[in-house]
């Protein structure tokens, strides 16, 4: 297995494992989350969302009943493929149990509890039987997963043949002026604002360190196909903001 720059990048320093400050970190931030993700992107993460889950719509035939949603956090992405491609099940995965819980009661709300299960699980390690799902699902997971061979290995694992897999993640610019203008916007607007309404001073540090750190692009496309996923594209969105990957097993 090779260790990519994002394994060594840690919301609270060197001591302890990434997984752990990892879940440490999106239960504190827990309560705050949905609101600094749609604040810091000016409201355009819920456009990706719907731009992946329409992409899935698109190419899965027919269209998925069972459906992995990997670091599944308060459920948005889970909620938005229940009511856009009307599944049997979908279960949501993630290692903090406090977004969770936030996610159970927006599930809840809209009554789909019926459809959307939501569980702890470790991605790299999961319980579920191979070949159990239809597609499988993730908006921005990718950076925070400590061990990301073993974990696109495992999502592979869990998914059926021909089944798709969808992701979406953030990424750094790399062309004028984008590049420079989001280097000014993630060293100060980021930090002040993830502070000021998450009360963690570390949480929105890392996440601008995670998003410099993740391979990606053909980068990631190439470790996509390492672990075993074919016909792997990407996407970028936004001035390359974000990047939509996408393969079959």
């Amino acid at each position: 297995m090779n260790t990519y720059a994002q394994e060594k990048v840690k919301p609270y320093g060197e001591n302890g494992s990434k997984k752990a400050q990892v879940e440490r970190m999106f239960n504190n931030i827990a309560h705050s989350y949905d609101r600094l993700n749609h604040t810091l992107s000016l409201g355009v993460d819920r456009l990706w969302r719907k731009n992946a889950i329409k992409h899935l719509k698109k190419c899965a035939s027919p269209a998925p009943e069972q459906i992995l949603d990997i670091a599944t956090g308060t459920g948005d992405f889970a909620l938005l493929a229940a009511r856009l491609l009307q599944p049997k099940h979908i279960v949501g995965v993630d290692i903090s149990e406090g977004m969770m819980a936030i996610g159970r009661q927006k599930i809840a709300a809209e009554g789909l509890s019926d459809t959307i299960e939501l569980r702890k699980e470790d991605c790299s390690q999961m319980t579920f039987a191979a070949d159990t799902f239809d597609a499988a699902i993730s908006s921005f997971g990718l950076r925070n997963f400590a061990n990301l061979d073993e974990c696109l290995q495992e999502i592979r694992r869990v998914v059926r043949p021909e089944g798709h897999i969808v992701c979406i993640d953030l990424c750094t610019p790399t062309t004028f002026p984008m590049k420079q203008l989001f280097w000014l916007y993630k060293k100060l607007v980021m930090p002040v604002v993830g502070r000021f309404i998450s009360h963690d001073d570390s949480a929105y540090t890392y996440l601008p360190s995670s998003m410099d750190a993740i391979p990606q692009g053909q980068d990631m496309v190439r470790i996509f196909e390492k672990a075993g996923w074919r016909q792997v594209t990407c996407k970028h969105l936004l001035f390359s903001m974000c990047t939509r990957y996408t393969a079959i097993k």
